[in-house]
């Protein structure tokens, strides 16, 4: 959340730097060793050209109807390419129909088998049956279809029948017919509906990579910040996602759905804020998520949902590298409420939460303690794990003790489209032998009925979703399976000769064990976990802390970072960073050393908050380095007193202190929660202690005293000789003027002018001084 908005803006620290750039450098590598090999690879294949049977490629692009019957006509079209660097001429390009298959396993040992096999591989139907290529220059590529009755094939029988289609002819260096290449695949034949079909319960898994941040906007709504956009391109029309619900909605399947995709993509709908470099913009693909959540509620109405636990946690990671770390499993069972809620709130369905899914279906007793941990009492295996001793397909349902079900999947039913999809030949071929193992799985007991689950990869690629369509909307006829959904498959009366032992620990596949989580990634967790179960006790409204952080560590340990090391490891140093930037928003100001004059005094430590939030529950706490020059509130080395800061505000919290001696005093302020946690990085300072006795407050009273009585007398003096000189003036001044009347009247008795006509003085100015009585102005 963006409790502070200046920590949007912080810049990188080191340790992230570096994971961006290597988890850069992992993303380029395959692109840069590509480039690097590419003349390698082109001087290998040049040297190294394809011989024998494998010197032509043969692609089956369309194989229709997939599933025949009597009477029908098989159309097969394909591709061939001259891999060789000779010509190929007499070309000529069969098709091959074997025997009927009476296993699986042996279903599976032709689908292994690349090159031609004389003694293995069935003779060509011949005659009209044939596509004519009289040359294939060395690269080049030719189409062919061809098209064959279904009684022309020998289909005698029920059952799974090989299919190959070859091309024979010869080179310069090759003389004489002989096969340059093939492909098989498989033929199901099954004319008429068997009286016990197969029940078949396929999962829809709608699952993503984690896109959302714990962080927020400052806003009353807390706008979600996506840490990209590329969901958007999943969800968009022709978008992976887009595909998973356009198919699934006309697809007898089971929706497994993990629930913080639906709330991301809910986010979505509304305001969301997209991370770019150390900014954030504004996320601009509102309509986008709300078409796919639309269809995705339309598409689930009427159908079974499976939620599994919020984010999809790794149950193998927890079990194997989490588990020993103190709290790891305190998520799962928040997670899965919160799985229910989610997926009831925005789809309007009630889900089942009922099921945890290990990764691949691999288990082993520790995985299985942990899958029910959080309350589940079914948990999705597979059959690679749950190794089962019997000449046929047991029901996929079983007991395993302590009100447990493992609901054990297919192993080759699940994995049948994991491959290149792209390419049209591997789809074919896929499909085909899909319905092929279905087939057999049927008629390995005919009379009895059994139920087999199928679970896909997590995320399918959009390829993959529309080769799984197809197979199941190639048994759409229902002529040897039917459909079941998983919770009523986890139901079904289990095979009393099935296994229900546990695998041990040492059976746990070495390659899945090395893709897990590392414990380090679950003491990251552990540490968010405790520093927001810190930080949440102390605000005013801690679930706008406590929800996004919390999701944020849900996400940490998903499942979809597997193969994903340093992008899971930057994800986990983002979320503990900013949780730590937000609590460092509430502190302690610096204070500079303090003068403490006298016996006692009070001492202010102010602490700020700058979260958009209010903050309570905190203590302060001073203590005191010397008890014997300075003690605080009544005679205490330590004192405490609470602290509650309204947003964006501060606080300045005073104590008082009383001294006894002189010096420094080192003093140490400390947040506290109140159950006595420290919170935030202690505060050091320096009370400087100058105590004045009475005695010498005595001596300085009586020196103002004097100098006080000093100034008054010499106010006094100079008040009385102004007087004086005042006097003596004014004499002066009297005697001046009577001198100044007589000389006025002498002078009229001797001038006969009058007053009005004075004579002009024209006689040259006196040089002696001036009189006694005279006022010269200087």
């Amino acid at each position: 959340m963006a409790e502070a908005a200046d920590i949007q803006g912080t810049v990188p620290s080191p340790a992230r730097r570096w994971l961006r750039r290597t988890a850069s450098l992992l993303a380029g590598a395959p692109l840069l060793a590509g480039l690097l090999q590419m003349p390698v690879a082109t001087v290998a294949s040049a040297a190294e050209a394809p011989t024998g049977s494998r010197t032509v490629d043969v692609s089956l692009d369309t194989l229709t109807p997939s599933a025949p019957l009597e009477g029908d006509t098989l159309t097969v079209s394909g591709t061939v390419t001259n891999q060789g660097k000779q010509t190929v001429t007499d070309a000529r390009v069969d098709v091959r129909v074997g025997p009927r298959m009476t296993s699986r396993s042996q279903i599976e040992q032709v689908s292994g088998r690349t090159g031609f096999r004389a003694g293995s591989d069935p003779a060509p139907l011949g005659g009209t049956f044939a596509v004519k290529i009289p040359r294939l220059a060395a690269g080049l590529s030719k189409e062919f279809t061809l098209s064959l009755p279904v009684s022309k094939l020998g289909l005698d029988d029920a059952g799974v029948y090989q299919l190959g289609v070859s091309l024979s002819g010869q080179t310069t260096a090759q003389p004489g017919e002989r096969v340059l290449g093939i492909e098989r695949t498989f033929l199901p034949y099954q004319p008429e509906a068997t009286e016990k079909k197969t029940q078949l319960t396929y999962l829809w898994p709608l699952i993503s990579s984690a896109h959302v941040s714990a962080q927020t906007g400052t806003d009353d709504q807390q706008t979600p910040v996506f840490e990209n956009d590329e969901l958007a391109g999943e969800l968009a029309p022709g978008g992976r996602l887009d595909h998973m619900v356009t198919l699934g909605r006309e697809l007898p399947v089971t929706w497994v759905i993990d629930p913080d995709l639906l709330a991301t993509v809910d986010a979505m709908t509304r305001s969301y804020q997209v991370k770019s470099g150390t900014e954030t913009v504004p996320g601009k693909n509102q309509a986008v998520a709300k078409r796919w959540l639309d269809s995705l509620e339309k598409a689930v109405v009427g159908r079974k949902v499976v939620a599994l636990p919020f984010a999809d946690p790794d149950i193998a990671s927890l079990a194997h590298r989490g588990k020993d770390v103190p709290g790891s499993l305190s998520h799962l069972q928040p997670a899965t409420e919160l799985a229910a809620t989610t997926v009831e709130t925005i789809l309007h369905v009630q889900p089942s939460t009922d099921f945890s899914w290990p990764v691949d279906g691999a288990v082993d007793p520790s995985i299985m303690d942990v899958a029910t941990s959080a309350g589940a009492h079914k948990v999705i295996a597979r059959s690679d794990s749950f190794r089962d001793d019997l000449p046929y397909t047991p029901t996929a349902a079983r007991p395993v003790g302590g009100g447990t079900t493992a609901v054990v999947s297919d192993a080759y039913l699940s994995t049948a489209f994991e491959g290149d999809m792209v390419r049209t030949g591997n789809s074919t071929v896929a499909v085909q032998e899909f319905l092929a193992q279905s087939l057999a799985v049927t008629l390995e007991q005919p009379e009895q009925q059994r139920s087999i689950v199928v679970a896909p990869q997590r995320m399918p690629t959009t390829a993959q979703a529309q080769t799984m369509a197809t197979a199941l909307r190639d048994l759409s006829a229902q002529r040897w399976t039917q459909p079941l959904d998983l919770i009523a498959a986890a139901a079904v009366k289990p095979d009393p000769d099935a296994a229900t032992a546990v695998p041990g620990a040492s059976r746990y596949p070495q390659a899945l064990r090395k893709q897990e989580l590392p414990v380090q990634a679950f003491r990251d967790m552990k540490d968010t976990r405790e520093e927001l179960d810190d930080f949440k006790v102390i605000l005013s409204q801690p679930d706008r802390v406590v929800t996004p952080f919390g999701n944020a560590i849900s996400r940490e340990m998903s499942t979809s970072w597997r193969g994903q090391a340093p992008s899971a490891s930057l994800y986990r140093i983002e979320v503990l960073d900013y949780l730590r930037g937000l609590t460092e928003e509430v502190r302690l100001i610096e204070k500079s050393d303090l003068m403490l004059s006298g016996r006692s005094a009070t001492i202010p430590v102010t602490v700020q908050n700058k979260l958009l939030q209010g903050v309570d529950h905190l203590v302060l706490r001073l203590t005191s380095g010397n008890k014997t020059r300075l003690k605080l509130n009544g005679g205490d080395a330590v004192a405490e007193l609470p602290v509650r800061i309204s947003a964006g505000h501060s606080q300045s919290v005073k104590f008082t202190a009383s001294a006894n001696a002189n010096g420094p005093v080192p003093m140490t302020a400390q947040l506290f929660t109140e159950d006595g946690t420290p919170y935030g990085q202690p505060m050091a300072f320096t009370v400087k202690v100058s105590e004045i006795t009475p005695t010498v407050m005595l001596v300085l009273a009586g020196g103002v005293l004097l100098l006080v009585l000093a100034g008054a007398r010499m106010y006094t003096q100079r008040k009385r000789a102004a007087a004086r000189n005042a006097e003596a003036e004014a004499e002066e001044d009297a005697e001046a003027e009577a001198a100044e009347d007589a000389d006025d009247e002498a002078a009229e008795d001797e001038d006969p002018e009058q007053p009005s006509d004075p004579t002009p003085d024209t006689g040259h100015e006196s040089g002696d001084p001036s009189g006694p009585g005279e006022k010269v102005d200087r």
